[in-house]
């Protein structure tokens, strides 16, 4: 989940239970029965909310992992390209020397 997607939805749940409280309370029902129906949609609500949470923690968690393992392979990748390249150099120096020790000689 993006934090842009996030943080509509928060925005959303935000909004949906501002409104759902506002209309309880404009709501010709006893003070009593007005009260509990807004402390039945704060519950539900905190548990929608903690629920989706949840769900973007995994989902984050899932994505760091699969970054993190890429990001570990192809480091793998790239210090074993760079370990031949790097034996390609010394062998080819190796060589122009003894060229040169032979010119010398």
């Amino acid at each position: 989940m993006s934090k842009e997607s996030g943080s509509v939805l928060l925005a959303l749940l935000t909004g949906a239970a501002i409104g759902l409280g506002v209309g309880i309370l404009y709501a010709p029902d006893e003070g009593k029965k007005t009260r509990k129906k807004i402390k039945r949609n704060v519950e539900k609500t905190s548990h929608d909310l903690t629920d989706r949470l949840s769900h973007a923690k995994q989902e984050l968690t899932k994505t760091a992992t699969k970054k993190k393992d890429n990001f570990e392979r192809k480091l793998d990748k790239a210090i074993s390209t760079m370990s031949y390249k790097a034996d390609d150099i010394i062998s080819t120096l190796e060589s122009k020397l003894e060229d040169i020790k032979k010119q010398n000689a």
